[in-house]
């Protein structure tokens, strides 16, 4: 049973960090408070809401398929806004699908995931949040970058360069950069991070080893998966399929 002080010491941390976050940030000049209080309040209005119907939600296979869709849904709608793709950043949902439907159907078939809802979705949660970083980190970059040296991709036409070659040698690199961050988490697993998956389980009263070896799995599972992401980001951005909507004849294609 939940005591009303339990209540009460949650709201405290809970304005203490976001409130931390807002002054770090108005103080330092690095943005405005306001991205931080709404997507706190999101946060807490979204969680809620999923608090009240998970429950109803995992003891029905087909409901946790189109709560799994609804995620996917909202990661592309998402990295879309992120990346001011405008109407083209439907796209971007084949970058954080390409991986994640294979990844998801390969553990269901192996036998190391079983068909319910309490795993499918936490571990399809994992995989297309991942995704969804990915693509969005990878997107901007490879934008930013085919806007900043157009020069160079103009260069490398003049040179005999198909369009798709010209945009892919600019941007390949700067788009790869997305894979830093779950790089790192991946090398300093035990070492610096303890992964939520893993702390769910010990929570949850499951043996060490058990806990290890699921995080070990959806950790490799991300790399496969956020690795897939940016490849399509960088293919998706060279055909033209993802373009700022600022900037729709930034390119064009032959």
């Amino acid at each position: 049973m939940v005591l009303a002080t339990d209540w009460v010491r949650l709201l405290i941390v809970c304005v203490v960090f976001v409130a931390a976050a807002c002054a770090v940030v108005r103080f330092t000049g690095l943005t405005t408070p306001k991205p931080f209080l709404t997507a706190a309040a999101r946060a807490v209005l979204q969680l809620a809401a999923v608090s009240a119907v998970i429950t109803f939600v995992l003891t029905h296979l087909g409901l946790t398929w189109a709560f799994l869709v609804v995620m996917a849904v909202v990661a592309t709608a998402t990295s879309a806004r992120r990346t001011g793709a405008g109407r083209k950043g439907v796209w971007v949902a084949a970058s954080i699908l390409v991986g994640t439907v294979p990844a998801l159907v390969f553990l269901l078939a192996i036998g190391l995931l079983p068909a319910k809802g309490i795993s499918l979705i936490p571990v399809g949660g994992i995989l297309i949040g991942g995704a969804m970083t990915a693509t969005t980190l990878s997107a901007r970059r490879a934008l930013d970058t085919l806007h900043d040296r157009f020069g160079e991709y103009e260069a490398a036409r003049a040179m005999g360069f198909r369009e798709r070659d010209a945009v892919r040698l600019i941007i390949r690199q700067p788009s790869a950069e997305a894979l830093l961050p779950p790089l790192d988490q991946t090398r300093t697993v035990g070492l610096v991070t303890l992964p939520g998956a893993f702390v769910g389980m010990l929570l949850g009263g499951a043996p060490v080893w058990q806990a290890g070896a699921l995080q070990i799995v959806v950790l490799l599972a991300l790399l496969a998966v956020e690795a897939a992401a940016v490849a399509t980001v960088v293919e998706l951005v060279a055909r033209g399929l993802v373009r700022r909507a600022s900037q729709p004849t930034e390119v064009r294609l032959t």
